[in-house]
């Protein structure tokens, strides 16, 4: 498959690594819920297993097999990890405490389901959980200890203070302020850009990539971050929250918003410039990776 190729292809890759994706996560919540309560273990499974586009452990396996890696189980067992992340800043992001949503993925949150507590801690018993698999599966890939640690680590670095965990304080710090460019960005390219960066800069890591691939797919990674906020944005200005399938948006939150600060066209334009970005980076890492081509589009192209 090609930059070129239909819309229809890329959907049909999108299914089958989803499919993929999602027997992992089935396998790694039954191997986590024995250790938790009932209440704790259905909010666990209502926040990990309800849907969602994948697209984090979908861009681990494509840069794993461009990096030359064999794609088995295992592959989909270490983009699983990444998943449990995502879900658990989901999870706690809709709280009443921050975001007080009501919707994510067209259904009730995970809090407006079963309550706050339950949710809380679910949320919080992911990050553990989400290491343990990680390290497991590069076990299972045949990765030697010192790489198995390195895909963790990459993991939890993304996930907390440096990353998304410092990025979702700066965005409750930001509520109800006008912040800059730069601002924005450091924000988002912790909130939203480091899991994003981790999924690439993983696959590549237990692939056996080079350092300098490495360092590739980490600029692709921020690249597509950053455009995947930008095109969040112009879609919570243009789409309604029933066709998203979440309530409030950013903007009804008080929160800065690309489109806010640099209106549509530009937003739009800015977009297409990280996408650029993260193509010429594949370049450089003479990296052919059909599929990461076409999810950078993917990124800006999406409807919701």
């Amino acid at each position: 498959m090609t930059v070129g190729s239909t819309p229809g292809e890329l959907a049909t890759y999108l299914e089958t690594h989803k499919a993929q994706v999602d027997a992992a996560l089935e396998r790694a919540v039954a191997n986590l819920i024995d250790d938790l309560s009932a209440e704790v273990r259905e909010a666990t499974s209502h926040g990990v297993t309800t849907g969602g586009k994948r697209l984090r452990p979908v861009l681990c396996v494509s840069a794993y097999e461009a990096c030359g890696g064999r794609i088995a189980p295992a592959t989909y067992d270490l983009a699983a990890s990444l998943e449990l992340i995502h879900a658990y800043s989901l999870m706690h992001d809709d709280l009443p405490c921050m975001d007080d949503a009501d919707l994510r993925r067209g259904r009730p949150t995970t809090h407006r389901d079963l309550g706050e507590d339950a949710t809380m801690r679910a949320g919080a018993a992911l990050i553990p959980a989400a290491a343990l698999q990680a390290l497991g599966a590069c076990r299972a890939l045949g990765c030697d200890d010192g790489r198995a640690v390195a895909v963790t680590r990459a993991l939890l670095e993304a996930a907390g203070a440096g990353g998304m965990v410092g990025g979702q304080w700066l965005d409750l710090l930001g509520e109800g302020q006008a912040l800059d460019a730069d601002e924005l960005d450091e924000l988002h390219r912790r909130k939203t850009g480091a899991l994003l960066e981790a999924s690439l800069l993983m696959g590549g890591l237990a692939a056996g990539a080079p350092s300098r691939v490495q360092a590739c797919l980490r600029e692709y990674g921020a690249a597509i971050g950053l455009a995947f906020q930008i095109a969040d944005d112009i879609l919570d200005a243009t789409q309604s929250a029933e066709t998203l399938g979440k309530n409030p948006s950013d903007a009804a939150l008080g929160k800065s918003t690309y489109v806010a600060l640099y209106g549509l066209e530009e937003a739009r334009e800015r977009a297409e410039m990280e996408v650029d970005r993260a193509l010429e980076a594949l370049d450089r890492a003479e990296l052919r990776a059909p599929m990461l081509r076409a999810l950078a589009r993917y990124v800006i192209d999406r409807k919701k």
